[in-house]
């Protein structure tokens, strides 16, 4: 058969035109002769009713006895619903459709509740549905582990679970629909001259996905790669051709006519730096132990420096001060990160991006790289310049 996996966020199925134009997107896929698979998340985002955050609201003030299978369970219901809802509507045009959860499509994982690793897919029930001519619609964001109790796969994780199953059933192509037309040079929120990426490669995607673009998530990413599975971003309400992900760089980034291919942002930052003389490995073990995740650490002799989100700013400076640690923060701050596979051994291109940042008036408070990403430190108010400046300079 030729499989192929169809993912359609929640803004996708919230409402019934979104969900006819999910059914037409299945529809077309089955007159070309493909035998889809439908991956689809909770309904909509917050505040409507069957939304993720929606359903977290309802036991918002329980706090103090959440427990955290039992959170699952309830997070479960969001993707539970769009599956049934979906079914319902394919078999309403005139179409096969078989709704599975997590248990009944053999997704097992990892017993950690709320962020579970996919271990196995086990496809005989989904196999047989499409060799009687169904279209099974599968419940995203979800397995099941080994005490069979349902496990929802951390924030993203519809995506997931579509490359996931895409590995799996040995599909041609991953295609994730979403309410954007794919893959962009720069946030259109931020930039007014971006355009869409007809392909990137999944390193180039996996370091976007990281450094803020949430168009894939990270861990789908990831999975595309090492399950060597076409992933494709498209918009379900339009026809525009999208971005594919691949293995592949972009030729004009092997011919380097393409140094930079995009760049992603993070916002609600804070730096600290700190006299750290023999307190590095100190420091940075309570940060972990704390659970807050560093970015652009760099030890340079007696002092230290990095970055994490403000919002763990009162429990780090709780950590910092109970080690004795003499410390400045600097609070609002952003990170831009460029990303290009073409950078990979062509001199200048951090040169390029800090002179053009000067010349637009954006100082860069700290920076680093790696062989296709260079990331600064800027001041949040200066956003909106330092992206529209390096978009200028690498001609994205």
């Amino acid at each position: 058969m030729n499989i192929i996996v169809q993912k359609f966020g929640g803004t996708s199925v919230a409402t019934p035109e979104g969900r006819q134009r999910v059914a037409d997107k299945v529809i077309e896929a089955l007159n070309k002769g493909l035998s889809p698979v439908v991956v689809v998340s909770a309904m909509g985002r917050h505040p409507e009713p069957y939304a993720t955050d929606s359903l977290l609201s309802l036991v918002g003030a329980y706090q103090p006895y959440q427990d955290k299978r039992e959170m699952d369970l309830l997070m479960a219901c969001g993707e539970t619903i769009s599956t049934v809802v979906m079914a319902h509507h394919l078999r309403s045009l005139g179409y096969q459709a078989e709704a599975f959860d997590a248990f009944h499509a053999g997704i097992r994982c990892t017993d950690v509740h709320g962020d579970g690793q996919v271990l196995r897919v086990v496809t005989d029930n989904l196999m047989a549905s499409l060799r009687a001519g169904n279209v099974p619609v599968v419940t995203g964001f979800q397995g099941v582990n080994s005490q069979l109790c349902v496990t929802t796969l951390g924030r993203g994780g519809s995506d997931t679970s579509a490359v996931v199953l895409g590995a799996a059933l040995k599909a041609q192509v991953v295609e994730i629909y979403t309410d954007v037309d794919g893959v962009m040079t720069a946030d259109p929120r931020v930039c007014d001259r971006t355009h869409i990426l007809s392909q990137v490669s999944f390193e180039e995607m996996g370091e976007l996905a990281g450094e803020g673009a949430k168009v894939v998530h990270p861990r789908a990413v990831d999975l595309g790669a090492d399950h060597n599975v076409p992933v494709w971003v498209k918009n379900t309400f339009g026809n525009a051709y999208g971005t594919l992900l691949s293995p592949v760089p972009p030729p004009e980034a092997i011919e380097k006519t393409r140094v930079v291919t995009a760049v992603a942002h993070m916002l609600g930052l804070s730096q600290v730096r700190i006299e750290s003389s023999g307190k590095q490995v100190a420091v940075m073990a309570a940060m972990a132990e704390g659970g807050i995740n560093l970015d652009l650490v760099n030890v340079c002799g007696p002092q230290m420096y990095f970055i994490f989100r403000t919002q763990y700013l009162a429990q780090a400076s709780q950590l910092l001060d109970a080690l004795g640690c003499t410390y400045e923060i600097r609070n609002e701050c952003a990170k831009i990160s460029l990303v290009g596979a073409g950078m990979r051994g062509t001199p200048g291109v951090a040169h390029r991006a800090h002179r053009c940042l000067s010349e637009a008036g954006v100082e860069v408070f700290h920076s680093t790289d790696s062989n296709i990403t260079i990331s600064c430190l800027i001041p949040a108010d200066k956003l909106r310049m330092a992206i529209e400046a390096v978009h200028k300079e690498f001609s994205l």
